[in-house]
């Protein structure tokens, strides 16, 4: 039987950023021998899968038009035409699903392709987003294109790609800088390293497929942002043009030491995506309820749209308690922090009961809509 749910990796930054380059080196790697990519094609002459060096089966080449919008009902068809394949015996083996979007693209709404389709959801589960950022022009892409910065803000990993071409180096370090700004929990590569396998750059979701075993540390991206405090205050009044998108950038993070109970979550984050989920670009998390605190539950959401909870077997380590991260483009993280402390039941927050606040969120203090 096949061994659901498949992971799917988005592969994703601007254009002329090195996707195709880099997906061209990830498919000759043993890590990636039994994965299904995914092209997406734009303009009215398909190129791309001509560059990519892999045989006909193992690519899909989608219609003309961006994943994000016009082909996205195609996207769905395409892997649920592989589940099938796979169940029927027309596909030995799948491993994995690799998304390669246009530059131009959102990748909000790829993200929910995958886990917003009813049959989808339970065949395929999103591993994690890798954006490429082409140094050369990545500062340029980041003032212009607020496209470029949502790819950055919703990573797993960030590969910097054309590195042996810079020859200012200060410019290099301060674009580094920025991108930690931007995305602190999200770890870096080098593409012109030869010792980052893809395993390191794909394979970066909240389970390890070859052991069954969950990092949540690093699905978190805990490690990345521990040395990086995420702070906007200064940033807040910069009027400077060169960053009017990434001070719209907030990365929040909410962590409760006690079991929780899952009505409480769940209001919490019915209420957060019914008032801000176009605001919200992601948010993952891992929680301990009263009613089953030896089975942490997993919660995933992009946007307005909230990914079933799952429940792990197990916890991986000593921690426990909840741990969410929210990343979000004008997200008011006074409302965020107010309506968590409320939905929780922390005494020492001034709010309204948690009925009144179903009732009414514009009660909560902070609130500015």
């Amino acid at each position: 039987m096949p061994d659901f749910p498949i992971p799917v990796s988005v592969l994703t930054g601007f254009l002329g950023a090195g996707k195709t380059t880099l997906l061209n080196r990830l498919l000759k790697d043993p890590g990636l021998a039994d994965a299904a990519v995914i092209i997406n094609e734009f303009g009215d002459v398909a190129i791309d899968h001509l560059l990519v060096e892999k045989s006909s089966d193992g690519v899909i080449q989608l219609a003309d038009g961006c994943l994000c919008c016009t082909v996205r009902g195609d996207l769905v068809d395409t892997l649920a035409d592989l589940v099938e394949r796979l169940q029927t015996g027309r596909i030995a083996k799948l491993g994995r699903v690799v998304i390669e979007t246009t530059g131009l693209a959102d990748p909000a709404p790829v993200m929910q392709a995958i886990m917003g389709h009813p049959a989808l959801v339970q065949a395929y589960r999103l591993d994690g987003v890798v954006t490429l950022v082409d140094v050369l022009h990545g500062a340029a892409t980041l003032d212009s294109h607020v496209e470029a910065v949502k790819q950055v803000a919703v990573a797993d990993r960030l590969v910097l790609t054309k590195t042996d071409l810079v020859e200012d180096v200060a410019a290099l370090d301060a674009l580094r800088d920025r991108l930690r700004g931007l995305n602190p929990r999200a770890a870096t590569f080098d593409a012109a390293d030869p010792a980052a396998r893809a395993a390191d750059l794909v394979k970066c979701g909240l389970y390890d497929p070859s052991t069954r075993t969950a990092d949540v540390q690093r699905w978190l991206g805990e490690e990345a942002a521990e040395h990086h405090d995420h702070h906007h205050e200064g940033e807040a009044h910069d009027h400077d043009h060169r960053h009017r998108h990434d001070a719209r950038v907030k990365t929040l993070s909410l962590t409760h030491a006690s079991p929780l109970a899952f009505e409480a979550v769940a209001m919490f984050l019915d209420l957060l995506i019914s008032q801000h989920g176009e605001r919200l670009l992601r948010l993952k998390g891992i929680i301990e309820t009263m009613d089953r605190p030896s089975t942490p539950l997993v919660v995933h959401a992009v946007q307005s749209l909230l990914h079933p909870p799952a429940w792990l077997p197990g916890w991986p380590d000593e921690r426990r308690g909840t741990r969410l991260v929210l990343i979000g483009i004008d997200l008011p993280e006074e409302y965020v922090r107010r309506l968590f402390a409320a939905a929780v039941g922390t005494p020492s927050v001034d709010t309204p009961d948690r009925a009144a606040l179903a009732d009414n969120p514009l009660a909560i203090p902070g609130y500015r809509g």
